[in-house]
């Protein structure tokens, strides 16, 4: 690997720059930054990227991707430095050069996976970065089931950490937002881990609604201060209706994670929140929910941000595809929903971008049909993958 302080020279390189794409051109590293970006045949002594893209690291703010990691099979608990390392790992490979992992802040009586492993991963996180065992660059997405009766003491033990960066405001209780159709969540657990009878299914729905009717309504004003406090952007989840709409607007959201509906989509576009759609969404045609298309939106202009959710290597996947689903759309826009635009949604200006002066996370794509693929990696002029 390079030293991060000396310079880089890439050439014969297609450059995505924010707003267009330089057919044949060059950038140069110096300090962990670029340093100066030219068209035409770079300087000698270039490192030749034999005219595959050069663009921005991708910037990703909501992955589950780490929970495969601590609990590969069920009850099974890897250790979780190791986890974050191999997770880590996976993400750079897959061209994140800044990753917002997403931890389940609440805690379920009668659950397993992550569920109250949130510190814990939090800690794991930060020890890795601070040894220097990192190749990304990771910040926190606290992600807080507003019914749960615990979930704001167990918010407040982290939000204060320096990177938190998102925190989003979620509901999954059955006949709510995403699972109006509660047949949907019956369809979810029967499938997960072994799934659960209808007898259990019928309890655990029970004491959902009850949650729900206790505890979501002052949990979310708590959840909104908090974040409010800690000046930490907010986004809703899974939002439905108008009234959905409405409530993301009362609470200051920045970013609307996956929308179900048209509807609700129309209603955030116009209140100028950031709509963000799964990238799984995008490759597949569609969403393995039933919900609405990342296309049908992207078609209306109202696609902002995609997130590779739960399998990293989607994020590059389904951007580079959106210029060929949809004509509106050229490569340099499709990139910046992966790059830019979210990396300013959480106050991180620096990055995103193929443009002098910002940080150099920057990734070599060779396309190979329809498949992207990641050659080389750099974060702040450092090789890395």
């Amino acid at each position: 690997m390079r030293s991060s302080n000396s310079e880089i020279v890439i050439g014969n390189a297609r450059v995505v720059l924010a707003d267009r794409v330089i057919e044949q051109g060059w950038v140069a590293v110096a300090q962990g930054k670029i340093a100066e970006i030219g068209e035409g045949t770079a300087p000698a002594h270039s490192d030749d990227a034999a005219g595959d893209l050069i663009m921005p690291g991708l910037v990703e703010l909501h992955t589950d991707a780490l929970e495969a990691h601590f609990v590969p099979r069920p009850k099974v608990y890897w250790d979780p430095i190791a986890a974050v390392i191999s997770y880590d790992a996976q993400l750079a490979t897959s061209g994140i050069t800044t990753v917002l992992d997403s931890l389940r802040v609440w805690t379920e009586e009668g659950a397993s996976g992550v569920d109250g492993a949130a510190g814990m991963l939090a800690d794991a996180i930060g020890n890795a970065r601070d040894d220097g065992l990192l190749r990304a660059d990771h910040f926190l997405h606290l992600r807080c089931e507003v019914p749960m009766p615990t979930v704001v003491e167990e918010a407040r033990a982290i939000a204060g950490r320096p990177d938190v960066r998102l925190m989003s405001l979620m509901d999954h209780t059955p006949g709510q937002r995403q699972f109006r159709d509660e047949g949907k969540l019956r369809d979810y657990y029967r499938g997960k881990g072994g799934g659960k009878t209808d007898a259990e299914l019928d309890v655990l729905f029970a004491r959902r609604a009850a949650y729900q009717q206790e505890y979501a309504a002052p949990n979310l004003r708590e959840i909104v201060a908090l974040a409010q406090r800690h000046n930490v952007p907010l986004a809703s989840h899974d939002d439905t209706t108008d009234e959905n709409v409405a409530d993301a607007v009362r609470d200051g959201i920045a970013v609307a994670e996956f929308p179900t509906t048209m509807e609700a989509a129309r209603g955030l576009h116009r209140a100028g929140i950031s709509v963000l759609m799964g990238a799984p969404n995008v490759v597949r045609g569609g969403s393995h929910s039933g919900n609405i298309a990342a296309i049908d939106l992207a078609q209306e202009g109202m696609l902002d941000i995609l997130s590779s959710d739960y399998i990293p290597s989607s994020l590059l996947m389904g951007a580079m595809q959106l210029p060929r689903r949809v004509p509106a759309i050229d490569l340099a826009a499709a990139i910046r929903t992966v790059t830019k635009t979210p990396a300013e949604a959480v106050g991180l200006p620096d990055r995103g971008e193929v443009a002098v002066g910002r940080r150099a996370d920057l990734i070599r794509v060779q396309v190979a049909g329809d498949i992207p693929v990641v050659r080389s990696v750099w974060r702040q002029g450092r090789r890395v993958a």
